[in-house]
């Protein structure tokens, strides 16, 4: 994964036909997916269940391109090298969600993934600074985690707080939640270059349309670069 700041689209799955994973996986990255988000949640820390381990060991195949795994779980800790096994690229777990950060993305990195850390809307940019350099990713989330098709919330002051903390190193901004179109814009100048998008890319389209997901991925990169 060389690191850039150009701008990257990550279809979350979660707004995919569960019953075609990996006929949908490959479809959005045939129609010009940079990244596949994967939300992993766990009825605890967010109020709503998806996929474990062995889901995301089954999604990996079909996964060309970086598999970003976002954990919505507490603890995380302990389950950081079945998401290594499985074939995560990027393992993302969230501040809030345990007492000792450091050691998690730690942890990550020691299992040979990137290690992304993620901010809910209620938490501060200050809570990730003295993590930044165990870091290559930060997620902003633009609605508090849990469900799909949310309207976004608000967060560009905080993205540009990050990007001015985060200066030159090689860290993604990443946003998740509400990101379409419209909302692509404000996060982009703002900083942000990983863009998680689901019901946005998914919406109208199906794996015998998926012209309709690449022009849904045109539509919200072309709005960004804006």
């Amino acid at each position: 994964m060389p690191f850039d700041r150009s701008i990257k689209i990550a279809p979350s799955i979660l707004s995919a036909d569960f019953a075609n994973f990996g006929a949908e996986i490959r479809a959005i990255e045939a129609q010009g997916a940079d990244w596949v988000h994967v939300d992993v949640m766990d009825g605890h820390f967010v109020p709503n269940l998806t996929f474990g381990p062995m889901a995301v060991k089954a999604f990996r195949p079909h996964v060309k391109t970086v598999m970003d795994v976002h954990l919505m779980i507490a603890p995380v800790d302990p389950y950081i090298d079945a998401y290594a096994e499985a074939g995560a690229d990027v393992l993302t777990a969230h501040v809030e969600a345990g007492p000792h950060i450091h050691r998690t993305l730690q942890a990550i990195r020691g299992a040979g993934m990137k290690a992304g850390v993620a901010l809910n809307p209620g938490t501060p940019a200050e809570a990730v600074a003295h993590l930044l350099d165990l870091a290559d990713l930060v997620c902003v989330m633009t609605v508090n985690p849990g469900f799909g098709g949310q309207k976004f919330i608000d967060m560009t002051s905080k993205v540009r707080a990050l990007r001015a903390m985060i200066g030159d190193r090689p860290v993604h901004i990443e946003i998740d939640g509400g990101v379409d179109p419209v909302t692509a814009p404000l996060v982009a100048a703002a900083g942000a270059d990983v863009l998680v998008a689901g019901s946005a890319v998914f919406k109208g389209g199906s794996v015998d349309a998926p012209e309709v997901y690449g022009r849904n991925i045109e539509a919200i990169r072309a709005a960004a670069a804006a």
